[in-house]
């Protein structure tokens, strides 16, 4: 069964991936992206919605970073927290355990 949903995960990324081929050759016409005070580039419209992807991704990424130091900061004491747990259970008598309550 396994082998099958793996075909299919394979059949769809191909899919994917011959679909947005598509539609890159068929945007390859220029188009004009006009910014403020006159400015305006010309490009392949197939770049221009591949650098509002890439730019959108970028962002996306800045949203995140925070967070992540946020719970790298949070695992680190939690894993400081683990250690000093342990290092107080090695003082138990014999081969008492500690039973985590």
């Amino acid at each position: 069964m396994t082998r099958i949903a793996a075909y299919l995960q394979w059949a769809l990324k191909a899919f994917a991936f011959f679909t947005f081929f598509a539609f890159a050759l068929n945007n390859q016409g220029d188009a004009t992206l006009r910014f403020f005070f006159g400015y305006a580039w010309t490009a392949p419209m197939v770049l221009i919605v591949l650098a509002a992807f890439g730019t959108g991704l970028f962002i996306g990424i800045l949203g995140m970073v925070p967070r992540w130091w946020g719970q790298r900061r949070a695992a680190a004491q939690a894993r400081r927290a683990a250690s000093a747990t342990v290092v107080a259970d090695s003082n138990l008598p014999g081969n008492a355990r500690s039973h985590g309550l």
